[in-house]
């Protein structure tokens, strides 16, 4: 299992940052998912300026992370890509994580990296934090990006 070996990952007091969710449109019932745990994730680190913005597709994350990573603390991008039988799963997956990985390291901005690249829609269900999941990566993703950004702002 991918959660195997997660750190614990304690909520702190992040009610002075100002946190954007941007989350992809395609496979309702996981991104459903993916945004219900990250929105938990943001009300148990006490975040009161949040919003969550949908994209139409993983594709488009990078674009819209860029234009409001200036703007926030931290940015978490959501989304879900599921193989198919074209290379199209490798081209979006690796576009997506280029672009997410360059706007944290262009504008300092921690990106949380919530996007599931999965084989199956039951690998990505089981990741999508919904009943009967194994994983909360909306949590996880959440998180991470909170924590770093405390860390940043203790070391900058």
């Amino acid at each position: 299992m991918s959660g195997a070996g997660a750190p614990d990952q304690q909520a702190t007091d992040c009610h002075d940052l100002r946190v954007v969710v941007v989350a992809s449109s395609w496979h309702e019932e996981v991104m459903d998912g993916l945004v219900a745990g990250a929105v938990r994730a943001l009300e148990a680190h006490q975040v009161v300026d949040s919003s969550v913005i949908r994209v139409p597709g993983a594709f488009e994350l990078p674009v819209v992370a860029n234009a409001l990573a200036p703007h926030h603390d931290a940015v978490i991008a959501l989304g879900v890509v599921i193989r198919g039988g074209t290379p199209h799963f490798d081209y979006v997956c690796n576009a997506a994580t280029d672009g997410l990985s360059r706007v944290a390291l262009d504008h300092g901005t921690p990106i949380g990296f919530g996007l599931l690249t999965c084989d199956t829609d039951e690998q990505a269900l089981d990741r999508a934090g919904l009943p009967g999941s194994s994983e909360d990566k909306g949590w996880e993703a959440t998180a991470a990006a909170l924590a770093t950004a405390r860390i940043l702002e203790q070391h900058s």
